[in-house]
């Protein structure tokens, strides 16, 4: 339970660390999904350059990675998420 809401804290920081640098206005769900989902796709752009270790399906991302994915996250929103809104 507590590694859940240590997701939650963090999440919340790297999204909003994210969102106050594209400059976007998101709630504190959409804030704590852009930052787990940044976290998620900064383990991914890692796994390109090392490998996790063995047994383990993901590649710990770092607080760096994180924020790099969360960005990556809403520069693809706003390229193509908000369009197919339309």
């Amino acid at each position: 339970m507590l590694h859940i809401i240590w997701s939650i804290i963090i999440g919340f920081i790297v999204g909003w660390i994210a969102k106050s640098f594209m400059g976007f206005h998101m709630s504190f769900l959409a804030t704590v999904l852009v930052g787990v989902g940044g976290s998620i796709v900064g383990g991914l752009i890692g796994r390109l350059f090392s490998r996790p270790a063995p047994g383990s399906a993901f590649h710990p991302a770092g607080f760096i990675m994180s924020i790099v994915g969360a960005l990556i996250l809403l520069w693809a929103w706003s390229k193509w998420g908000a369009a197919m809104m339309h």
